[in-house]
């Protein structure tokens, strides 16, 4: 199942040679619907920003699979990385992204990696799937948002995952992300901490474009 695949994904780092460490993440929900609770928390005050990395280096991504697959970097464009993986003989495909600033508020609060990922199953029939695992413990309750070219998508959360709540906005979702320049994602977590990550969308058509090519295969 691809949530507990993403969670067992997130565990490792790539043979780049990227030194961070990615948290697991919470494997999703059962299938999205309209009723799930979700929207956004926006921080009310001004806050840290952390140092982007550069475009040129991939993000840091799993090594480790579950079934002893390793994700494979295929493509790095821009900031998003296009990586495939053969999980239990299962073929999937993602681009992965880290932020290109963040903030709390609070300021400098500590926090896990925050990352983006598009997901394409086609053993499941998913293309394309939106998620981010957002480095910390969501409030319990609480509301997020991703906002993208002037558009707000409401998403729903459980513990350091969102997904996008109303699955019929996803494919909308993912043709905004293919035209503009940024992707914001707010939320709150277990502690209180508002938090804004700012991804770049700079390559992330090309990397959706490579990971259809290699998920046809």
């Amino acid at each position: 199942m691809w949530r507990v695949l993403i969670l067992t994904l997130m565990t490792g780092v790539t043979a780049c040679g990227i030194a961070d460490s990615a948290r697991a993440q919470t494997a999703q929900p059962a299938p999205k619907a309209a009723a799930k609770p979700a929207a956004p928390a926006a921080p009310a005050a001004p806050a840290a920003k952390t140092a982007a990395k550069p475009e040129s280096k991939p993000a840091a991504v799993p090594a480790a699979v579950a079934g002893g697959a390793e994700p494979t970097l295929i493509g790095q464009f821009g900031t998003w990385g296009a990586y495939s993986a053969t999980p239990n003989g299962k073929k999937v495909c993602f681009a992965l992204a880290k932020p290109s600033s963040s903030k709390t508020n609070p300021p400098n609060r500590p926090r896990d990696p925050a990352y983006a990922f598009v997901s394409t199953r086609p053993a499941e029939k998913v293309n394309n799937e939106v998620s981010v695992m957002i480095g910390y413990a969501l409030k319990p309750g609480s509301e997020s948002s991703v906002e993208v070219g002037g558009a707000a998508f409401a998403m729903y959360t459980q513990g350091d995952g969102l997904w996008i709540k109303n699955a019929a906005e996803e494919e909308r979702m993912v043709e905004a992300m293919r035209k503009s320049a940024d992707l914001v994602v707010k939320g709150v977590s277990a502690k209180g901490t508002e938090t804004t990550d700012t991804f770049s969308l700079k390559g992330l058509a090309q990397a959706l474009d490579r990971i259809s090519q290699d998920c046809r295969r």
